[in-house]
């Protein structure tokens, strides 16, 4: 088998485009990907095309060897603009031999040790920044059977916060514990806000209500300031949807004081290399939540590479809580039902795209999460708002 062809396609989602990949071979068979970035969704798409003369001709059963053209072979190193592209390569030449054997893509990378996944609601917070706004919306969430759920409080923070916008921050906390009560997980978003000091403050005012994590409370590249906040607090930090390659999930691990690692396939450049990262996790006894913040495939991927991890923890779902169209664009979307997703057993990924439905929603320039601007959290591109 050959991949004789690749075909980008944008659905303009409001506060985020997702890039999908189609790569086709000689034996019929297409396999479906995604190279998401936060921004760059134009830029990650002219890489995928750019880089075509390292997978066309290319056997899809061999994604290790295509990936590493893509990589090594170009001497040069793009970060996560450059993983993205070659993630939604990757994906799909596993989709594709998932379909050619008939086995879930979980099988690919090495089997399903799990019978279904627990998963946490993230993007449910739209609405004021308010103590009582974030309570009403917890509790739907809360209804709809899930038992864990993440937010992020601090409004547009960035290294420091005002006495005021931090007491208004904790409140938030203090209400959404109120309203969902001790037994759900709550997993407090810090966006790679703050200085060591300001998380560590900000750490303590929060243990009374007993997160299961602080994520990202530091730069993800402030490996010190990361290992500092850890072993400063009892709450679990959780970190890792931001690094792009094994070396730096190495430079994490070694710095210690982490809990939960959070692989992001599509920064890691695919899922074998988020696969090695969660391997990596559990040699240092930690447990993998996989970042899952972009389209409905990478939900999928997701959904797979969990299934896979013997070290699995929780899963990160959007899906429920983003554009209600996005339930239409791929078939079968994945459902989250009582808090937990039961994981697809249909060959590949298990889904296919609906390509008319993406072409009514076209991408959008726009279409960002702009998390240092204050009312960022209302996901309404549409609402003007002044950069903190």
């Amino acid at each position: 088998m050959k991949i004789t062809n690749v075909r980008t396609v944008i659905a303009g989602n409001p506060w985020k485009n997702w890039l999908f990949a189609l790569v086709e071979t000689d034996e019929g068979i297409t396999g479906v990907g995604e190279g998401t970035a936060n921004y760059f969704t134009r830029t990650v798409e002219a890489a995928i095309h750019e880089l075509r003369p390292m997978y066309i001709g290319q056997d899809p059963f061999q994604p290790a060897l295509i990936v590493q053209r893509m990589t090594r072979d170009v001497y040069t190193d793009g970060g996560q603009i450059h993983r993205c592209a070659v993630a939604a390569i990757e994906i799909a030449c596993l989709d594709i031999m998932g379909k050619a054997t008939g086995r879930p893509v979980a099988d690919v990378l090495g089997g399903r040790c799990h019978g279904k996944l627990r998963a946490y609601a993230n993007g449910w917070y739209r609405g004021p920044r308010t103590p009582e706004g974030f309570a009403e919306r917890s509790r739907e969430v809360v209804g709809r059977g899930y038992t864990a759920l993440k937010f992020d409080p601090f409004g547009a923070a960035w290294r420091v916060m005002d006495p005021a916008d931090e007491a208004l921050s904790v409140d938030i906390i203090a209400a959404v514990r109120e309203a969902v009560g001790p037994h759900v997980d709550l997993l407090i978003e810090g966006h790679s806000r703050f200085s060591a000091s300001t998380a560590l403050r900000l750490a303590e005012r929060m243990e009374p209500y007993h997160p299961a994590w602080f994520e990202e409370p530091v730069h993800h590249k402030d490996v010190l300031g990361t290992a500092r906040v850890g072993h400063g607090t009892r709450i679990p930090i959780a970190t890792g949807e931001s690094l792009s390659s094994l070396e730096e999930v190495a430079t994490v691990l070694h710095g210690g004081g982490i809990g939960i690692l959070q692989p992001e396939p599509l920064n890691m450049g695919g899922l074998l290399a988020a696969r090695q990262a969660c391997a990596m996790a559990e040699a240092h006894g930690l447990v993998i939540a996989p970042h899952q913040a972009q389209g409905p495939v990478c939900t999928a991927a997701c959904v797979q590479l969990s299934a896979a991890c013997p070290n699995f923890y929780i899963q990160e779902i959007f899906d429920e809580f983003n554009v209600e169209w996005e339930q239409r664009i791929v078939t079968p979307p994945i459902r989250v039902t009582g808090g937990y997703i039961a994981i697809p057993e249909h060959p590949g990924l298990g889904l296919t795209l609906d390509l008319e439905e993406i072409a009514r929603h076209p991408y959008q320039q726009t279409a960002y999460l702009p998390l240092f601007r204050a009312g960022w959290e209302r996901r309404d591109p549409n609402v003007e708002a002044e950069t903190h």
